[in-house]
């Protein structure tokens, strides 16, 4: 079970602090930004406050947040993308659906096979079951391990087929330019994990939708990350 959010010691309400951290993953601000807006609220809250809200309640938050379920008809869509830190290149491996939403990412030093085969234990491990259909770009190293973990499984090596993948980078990028880049690779990892989650919440549903039933969507994804605060 996990245990409850506990806001003690914390001079701010819980509504405030929630606010803040969703401010901050939901959308491509800066903790200055992210200050200001609170400012024009009346809240006097400083950006280091902000930072330390985001590390300590963002992970908390995300841990909440249901999951979506995994299906034997989903299609895995893989990229990988480069990321310097401190002048070292490293790499952030990552898995979306369909309907974009990310299944998983993680960030490696190595884009080889090895690193591939790490990517496909993990996503199998958290979701469970192997997709319907596997698409990546022309990389070798995802075709060897896919020959390696799931054989099985129909594989489709051809960049234009992977657009949704690359196309899942770009929030993060727009995120990059704005922090100024990124200071170590387990900062990346704790970042992307929380906001890949947030971003996830608000995927709505690849079937036609009206505008209508996207407000709904919002609605409710505003409802459960106000439940995983504490807040309902």
């Amino acid at each position: 079970m996990t245990k409850p959010l506990s806001y003690k010691r914390h001079r701010f309400p819980p509504e405030i602090i929630a606010h803040a951290v969703w401010l901050y993953f939901r959308f491509s601000l800066s903790l200055r930004l992210v200050e200001e807006m609170l400012l024009e609220r009346g809240m006097v809250v400083s950006y280091e406050t902000v930072r330390r809200w985001a590390l300590k309640f963002g992970p908390e938050y995300t841990r909440r947040l249901k999951r979506k379920r995994p299906s034997r008809r989903d299609i895995w869509h893989l990229d990988e993308v480069v990321v310097t830190i401190s002048g070292q290149k490293h790499w952030l491996w990552r898995a979306v659906d369909q309907d974009g939403y990310v299944l998983d990412e993680i960030v490696q030093t190595r884009r080889d096979t090895k690193a591939a085969k790490r990517l496909l234990r993990r996503l199998l491990k958290k979701q469970g079951c192997p997709p319907r259909r596997m698409i990546t770009d022309k990389l070798g190293s995802y075709a060897a391990a896919h020959r390696q973990i799931m054989p099985a499984v129909e594989h489709r090596s051809h960049k234009g087929l992977n657009n949704r993948a690359e196309n899942s980078h770009l929030p993060l990028r727009r995120r990059e330019r704005i922090m100024q880049g990124f200071r170590s690779p387990g900062g990346l990892q704790k970042f992307v994990s929380v906001f890949s989650a947030v971003g996830n919440l608000f995927v709505p549903p690849r079937s036609r939708r009206s505008a209508l039933a996207i407000h709904l969507h919002r609605l409710k994804a505003m409802a459960a990350w106000k439940s995983a605060a504490g807040l309902a």
